[in-house]
């Protein structure tokens, strides 16, 4: 399901939840919406408001860590590729074609999941699985016959590189569309943020002002939660990690 599906859920559930308070507001006897109840609703309604929050602020905190780290990984596997590439250039001209594969497959990669042309990004299954033609780099850096002393230290520094870039390209693959926010945490915050709506419209007055304002607070409620899945989903949907720093690395390699 789709952030803007689940954003709109959340609508629903609390902006229905504060015109449901007010319905009720009109059903219930006098004697239960006196000032003593008033008290007792406000009370309980501070008291899920501050467990809400605290949960809120465990999200965000959750869903920016996970987004940053995720981030630097892809800064990390730029960094990775272009020193590659480098080392391979000062082995020989014989690494040619290895460099050339590292540079098709690095593209083939970013455009699966940041197509140019506009088009929707490939599924993440399929681009975390399948045969990886950068599995290959590692062999053909292995299968050099190195002539020199210079160009054994470049072939052994090559390998290093290459199997750091592949176990960051791994750890990246697995988290792909596995998000940090657990949904027990989400449903258990919605049915907080519906129940401090409906105490919102219990005790409400009846008039178009108040009716707007309960729809622009539960839009906004909603847009926060809508905000905190985005970003917990880091190469999917609306705000996506930018990929300019391996297009940046293509652009460098074979130079």
């Amino acid at each position: 399901m789709s952030t803007l599906a689940i954003a709109s859920i959340v609508f629903a559930c609390v902006f229905g939840s504060a015109l449901l308070g007010i319905r009720m507001g009109t059903a219930l006897p006098a004697h239960h919406l006196s000032q003593d109840s008033k008290d007792v609703v406000k009370l309980g309604t501070a008291l899920i408001a501050t467990m809400a929050a605290l949960v809120i602020s465990l999200l965000i905190s959750s869903a920016k860590s996970s987004f940053d780290k995720q981030d630097n990984e892809i800064k990390q596997a730029s960094a990775n590729v272009v020193l590659l590439d480098r080392v391979l250039a000062k082995y020989g001209p014989e690494t040619k074609d290895i460099r050339e594969l590292l540079r098709r497959s690095l593209t083939l990669k970013v455009n699966q999941v940041w197509p140019e042309d506009g088009s929707r990004a490939a599924p993440l299954d399929r681009v975390a699985e399948g045969p990886v033609m950068a599995d290959s780099v590692e062999d053909k850096i292995r299968d050099l016959a190195p002539r020199n002393d210079t160009q054994r230290s470049l072939q052994s520094r090559a390998l290093q590189i290459s199997g750091d870039f592949a176990q960051t390209r791994w750890l990246l693959a697995t988290q792909l569309g596995q998000g940090s926010i657990p949904v027990p945490f989400l449903v258990i915050l919605v049915v907080w943020l519906a129940v401090i709506f409906a105490s919102f419209g219990l005790f409400a007055p009846h008039n178009a002002t108040v009716i707007t304002v309960l729809l622009l607070c539960a839009l906004s409620a909603s847009a926060a939660i809508f905000l905190l899945l985005e970003m917990d989903q880091p190469f999917q949907g609306w705000l996506k990690i930018s990929s300019a720093p391996l297009r940046y690395a293509i652009a460098h390699l074979g130079q």
